[in-house]
């Protein structure tokens, strides 16, 4: 393989999946300063890899490709869906692409390699089998001339680790081999927040997320943000839709002093991270953006495996709880408060 190949990542969603891919472009741009990387992404996540696009003086990725399946689904039969997918399709035969890194293991995403343009001897690299608690759909091996076994129990970041060393003829990156998430200048840079009512210091608390079970109790909520409150933080519940903004104000409610702030876009949410103290959260999206971005930061795990995802890179992070095995309010407490010590 040339010194600069041109280099296809395909992960597309959801946001936890996308920031735990990250890792993998400063991987390569170690091994190989002068490839080409693209990355094609679904829409809603295009700003968390806006920071790494190449420009004078740093290298990351070089192009992201937009993909509106999400939008598209909603009208299929309508002709613009079907322009906007043709549009989609031309931007990603724009390149002709030597190695294809495909980390999801789902369908949809085989098939974007399917309709990349590619080289002679193009590598085209993908999951052979499922880890557990995460999707897969063994039709996309079809799609691959490399499948991948990994571990069944493995991190998500050691995951796409093994799908890109084995697509490049790599060893095995150990965990010892810290991963890297956005450029340190982009993390000390990130501008504070201004969204109105929002006042410093503050606890950011994310209790919602997609799949119940994994939620941590009301009560729980209630209890550590009472605790938080008297200590002069004020906490914040945010939302992302109307079922999560009413639970977000019933729980604001019952805490003197608590918040609940106007809706904010993936873009808005590294400065309301940024500026907050500490993030409190639920296995969920923007608890793991408040990690990669190396803030203070209590994951908790209620109904998902703790190996899955915990952020293991960072002493300003802990992770509690694990599988049915949710924490207690004095464990997350003394958590929370450790960490603002630190602060």
């Amino acid at each position: 393989m040339s010194a600069s190949p041109k280099i296809l990542l395909v992960k597309l969603s959801s946001l936890g999946d996308v920031l735990h891919n990250l890792p993998i472009v400063w991987d390569l741009r170690t091994r190989l300063p002068d490839a080409q990387i693209d990355w094609v992404v679904e829409e809603a996540y295009v700003h968390l890899l806006s920071p790494l696009l190449s420009r004078e003086g740093f290298k990351g990725i070089d192009r992201i490709i937009p993909f509106g399946l999400r939008r598209w689904k909603k009208n299929l039969f309508s002709l613009s869906t079907w322009k906007a997918f043709f549009a989609f399709r031309k931007a990603l035969q724009e390149t002709t692409y030597d190695v294809l890194i495909e980390t999801q293991g789902l369908l949809k995403s085989a098939v974007v390699c399917s309709l990349a343009k590619k080289s002679s001897n193009v590598v085209i690299a993908g999951l052979a089998n499922a880890t557990e608690f995460s999707g897969y759909e063994p039709l996309a091996r079809l799609f691959y001339s490399q499948s991948v076994q990994v571990p069944t129990q493995c991190h998500a970041v050691d995951r796409s680790r093994w799908v890109m060393c084995s697509a490049l003829d790599w060893p095995l990156l150990e965990r010892s081999s810290a991963p890297q998430f956005y450029p340190k200048e982009f993390v000390g840079g990130v501008a504070q927040t201004t969204v109105e009512g929002l006042k410093s210091p503050y606890v950011l608390c994310f209790h919602s997320t997609a799949r119940a079970a994994k939620r941590w109790s009301n009560s729980h909520w209630i209890a550590l943000g009472k605790e938080l409150t008297s200590r002069g933080y004020q906490v914040v519940f945010p939302w992302g839709n109307a079922a999560e903004r009413a639970l977000s104000e019933s729980l604001a409610a019952q805490i003197s002093g608590a918040f609940v702030p106007p809706a904010f876009s993936i873009e808005e949410a590294f400065a309301v991270i940024s500026g907050a103290d500490l993030t409190v959260g639920v296995d969920t999206g923007l608890t793991h953006l408040a990690a990669v971005l190396n803030k203070p930061t209590v994951e908790i795990y209620c109904d998902s495996p703790r190996w899955k995802t915990e952020a293991y890179w960072s002493s300003n992070i802990c992770n509690l709880g694990d599988m049915q095995s949710p924490p207690s309010v004095a464990e997350v407490l003394r958590a929370s408060l450790m960490l603002l010590q630190q602060t």
